[in-house]
């Protein structure tokens, strides 16, 4: 088991560096070609597009690896059934968005452009679904070679179309170009369905009666999903309302709508963008985890042993990362993105950030112990202080550091909370 565990880790970490250098390459260019203007367009409408994808999941790729994992029912009847829910789900979404895109994007946003790119982030959700769908079935069975290669070709046919047809769709605007880059996502998330199917066993067979959903399958994807998603549509949600707040107090203040979107879009395309890209070896390890510690939630010791290397690991890669951004953050904005903005932020949020990426272990690890519940709680708690910090700090006309400010708030009271309650269960052990 010990084996199967690392060998999962490593495949995911290796394929995450992989995925992570392509995607790179393709925000490097994509941020390079599209300017100013495009940037801004595609960042205040990501929060939105954020919040989308984690109600179109509603925990299913968590909930599917923890039941699978248990081996208690068979995968085939497991995605079938999740499958018809998804689908539904994801039809009502895209009616909301096109219908609410609108007055989202013109008087919520301040950002009219907007409205066409929101329609589109809608059409791409099915996909994301479908997608996330069979990867929970892989992650449950611990095969991490299908999500490592299925990733790596989905970001090397997406670098191929946005090399290509970019330069081209910006001849009609920059609303069409960043129209077409979110509908990119349709055929990237295409190729990785048929990647997965390909993997799929040969006894992997469907007929007439495996179609029909099972309820009771239903019922307990539901019971385990909705609990472990409950923190991330909190945490999406909390995101969603970030740009609407922060624009609506600044501006009230006396900041103009053009100069929050801007310093906004430099915020999350540079500085978080920036930031988080080290995390593809936390996100890989918190994902092998959850499968893991599902087969020894009952023997604390043992959880306790992974709990304290995973949180050792995390904490050596916040350090060594954290400390060389922050050294040589002028010098990697103009390499990578040819600008030298938000400098001043990161070198803010740098030493915080090292904290940051204790967050989606501890988070894997409650999952996997029964505690959604309390995950959802912390971030609940870790949204409301952040929302409330912008408000007040904007009054204080200290511009985005006000956003800066609260998010460092943020960090530090979900992973101290989130601390506190692993250290609590497994004392009791």
């Amino acid at each position: 088991m010990k084996n199967k565990f690392i060998r999962s880790s490593l495949i995911l970490m290796v394929g995450a560096a992989l995925t992570k250098i392509f995607s790179f390459f393709i925000r490097i260019y994509f941020t390079r070609i599209i300017g100013p203007d495009g940037i801004d367009i595609y960042s205040i409408i990501m929060p939105t597009f954020s919040l989308l994808i984690a109600i179109t999941q509603l925990g299913f790729p968590i909930a599917i690896s923890h039941i699978i994992a248990k081996g208690e029912k068979r995968g085939k009847n497991v995605i079938l059934s999740v499958i018809p829910i998804s689908i539904l789900l994801n039809i009502f979404l895209i009616c909301i968005t096109v219908i609410s895109a609108h007055y989202l994007s013109h008087n919520l946003l301040h950002e009219p452009r907007a409205e066409m790119p929101l329609i589109c982030l809608s059409l791409v959700l099915p996909f994301i679904s479908i997608s996330s769908i069979i990867r929970g079935y892989f992650f449950g069975k611990q095969q991490m070679l299908p999500h490592t290669l299925s990733n790596i070709v989905e970001q090397v046919i997406k670098l191929i179309i946005v090399l290509f047809l970019l330069p081209h769709l910006l001849k009609y605007g920059t609303i069409i170009a960043v129209s077409g880059y979110i509908l990119i996502n349709i055929i990237s998330e295409i190729i990785s369905i048929i990647i997965f199917l390909l993997f799929l066993p040969k006894k992997f067979t469907i007929s007439k009666e495996d179609i029909k959903p099972d309820l009771g399958t239903i019922k307990e994807v539901l019971g385990v999903g909705l609990p472990s998603v409950g923190s991330r549509i909190i945490g999406n949600i909390g995101f969603f309302f970030e740009p609407i707040m922060l624009t609506f107090i600044m501006m009230l203040v006396g900041y103009e709508s053009s100069y929050i979107i801007s310093e906004y879009a430099i915020y999350n395309t540079y500085v978080i963008g920036l930031l988080i890209v080290p995390t593809f070896f936390i996100t890989s390890l918190s994902t092998a985890i959850i499968p893991e510690v599902s087969k020894y939630s009952h023997n604390k010791i043992k959880v306790k042993r992974i709990f304290k290397k995973v949180m050792f690991l995390s904490l050596i890669l916040g350090i060594a990362t954290n400390i060389f951004i922050f050294v040589s953050a002028e010098f990697i904005l103009k390499l990578i993105f040819n600008t030298t903005k938000g400098v001043t932020y990161i070198k803010v949020l740098a030493p915080f950030f090292i904290l940051y990426y204790l967050e989606a272990p501890m988070a894997s690890i409650l999952q996997a112990l029964g505690y959604a519940k309390h995950q959802v709680a912390t971030t609940t708690i870790g949204i409301i202080v952040k929302l409330t910090m912008i408000i007040l700090l904007s009054l204080l006309k200290i511009g985005i550091y006000s956003l800066i400010f609260a998010e460092v708030f943020f960090i530090l009271i979900v992973v101290i909370l989130n601390y506190l309650q692993i250290k609590k269960i497994l004392r009791s052990s």
